[in-house]
């Protein structure tokens, strides 16, 4: 099985909802895939909150379905949305100085790429 993991930085909403959309063709296409959410990024788990916030349903169906596989602890701390990722149930990762290693995911045999 291919195996992908797609790391997003941006704090674009446009740029997320790419991310969100590819996660869902991966695993459509029968790739194991998992969506980190790191740097600015993570301010997008609190926009979600707004259930009219673009991409919402989107958001929605990756989370039901299992593919965000952590949020970035130092970053959602420093951004102000740890509360929100813990609140939706989301994993928060910072096993490398406060962020989640990217090497655990090339160990387990995943390619990494980023947005």
């Amino acid at each position: 099985m291919k195996k992908v993991v797609l790391v997003t930085y941006n704090p674009e909403m446009m740029c997320f909802g790419h991310v969100l959309l590819y996660a869902l063709d991966f695993q459509e296409k029968g790739y194991d895939v998992k969506v980190v959410i790191e740097g600015g990024a993570v301010k997008l788990v609190s926009a979600f909150k707004d259930p009219e916030a673009p991409f919402k349903a989107l958001y929605e169906k990756v989370k039901s379905h299992g593919l965000i596989d952590c949020v970035c602890k130092a970053c959602s701390a420093k951004l102000g949305s740890l509360e929100d990722a813990e609140s939706q149930g989301l994993r928060v990762a910072g096993n490398l100085m406060g962020h989640p290693s990217l090497e655990d995911y090339l160990e387990a045999g995943y390619q990494i790429i980023t947005f």
